[in-house]
């Protein structure tokens, strides 16, 4: 382990939660840019150019070293590199990038983001949660591994995600500011993160009562937590003060949801060959979701607020948050 010092390790051990303290010579002092970011800023491009060097990243950090674990590591490179738009590697690498860091900073820890969304995917898609046979257009790793296989490789890119940021982080990088990141990964699987999220998701099913508010924390904590995450690690990562890091939280958590939101309204809107998995699957499993409690106009409508809301908090940072604004975007434009 090259990044941790002896307190910050010991620290991690014990489960203190320390976050981290900007000290003055840590700070960014940055020169006041325009309000809004450029118009002519080309995501394409850019996405196109940051997923080349993530999936190699991606490619490269699950090996089997023994013939012992050549099943595992399949059954964990079968999900992790079976494509997806690398929405949350992307958003840490351009917040690392908006605070002055570089995109070697972030990789590990996109790469980490990658691989816990990945496991959330592989256990949302057995038999005893969504139960769900297509994903991304393949079989679900499941079908092709057998549900304890596919548990199990669930478990071991969780594990290794968080491997990976304390042995890859450059050694420039503040342990502190490495510690904070690791914390806030594994907070975002937990009870007020992925599985708490997800366990209220589950005893919402076939309720006719649930609310808006009961819907809003699911997807705060089942959606929203690990994109927040994403761009929170990136700021922190690029050497954000505090209230760079707030801001940047505020904005993946309306994005965050407005990803969710889109995400439903593509569920009764779009074919299952658009989406790569099976459409109408929440109809079907009477879920609670925006378009049923909202209606359809109204969900596109708060989608496109929370998007406004999102973008309003990184005004302070001009074109260099041009990325992140126009990931905002693409998140409610989406055909999948």
């Amino acid at each position: 382990m090259t990044n941790l010092s002896r307190f910050a390790l010991l620290s991690l051990l014990s489960g203190t939660s320390t976050a981290f303290t900007v000290l003055p010579s840590q700070q960014n002092h940055h020169r006041p840019l325009s309000a809004s970011a450029t118009t002519d800023f080309d995501l394409n491009s850019y996405l196109l150019s940051k997923k080349e060097v993530i999936e190699k990243a991606l490619d490269a950090s699950v090996e089997s070293l023994t013939p012992e674990t050549d099943k595992i590591c399949e059954s964990m490179s079968y999900s992790l590199m079976a494509g997806g738009k690398r929405i949350r590697p992307v958003l840490c690498i351009a917040a690392c990038e908006m605070f002055g860091g570089s995109e070697a900073d972030a990789m590990p820890t996109a790469v980490a983001l990658e691989m816990i969304h990945t496991m959330s995917l592989i256990h949302d898609d057995l038999p005893a949660m969504d139960n769900d046979d297509l994903r991304r257009g393949k079989p679900t790793n499941h079908k092709i591994y057998g549900d304890d296989v596919a548990i199990l490789a669930g478990d071991a890119l969780l594990s290794t995600s968080f491997q990976h940021v304390a042995q890859n982080t450059p050694s420039t990088i503040d342990p502190h500011r490495i510690l904070d990141v690791v914390i806030r990964l594994g907070k975002s699987v937990g009870p007020v993160g992925l599985a708490g999220g997800q366990v209220m998701d589950l005893e919402c099913e076939g309720k006719s009562d649930v609310t808006i508010s009961d819907l809003t924390w699911i997807h705060t904590h089942k959606t929203a937590t690990l994109l927040q995450v994403a761009v929170a690690s990136g700021a922190i990562l690029g050497g954000a003060t505090e209230e760079e890091v707030k801001s940047c939280e505020r904005f993946a958590l309306d994005i965050g949801l407005a990803f969710q939101v889109a995400d439903d309204i593509l569920d009764v809107t779009a074919s299952t060959e658009d989406l790569g998995k099976t459409a109408a699957k929440d109809l079907d499993s009477d879920k609670a979701t925006y378009p049923k409690l909202l209606g359809l106009e109204e969900s596109k409508d708060e989608a496109r607020r929370l998007v406004e809301d999102a973008k309003a908090s990184l005004a302070p940072y001009g074109e260099r948050a041009a990325p992140l604004l126009a990931i905002a975007d693409y998140i409610i434009e989406r055909s999948n």
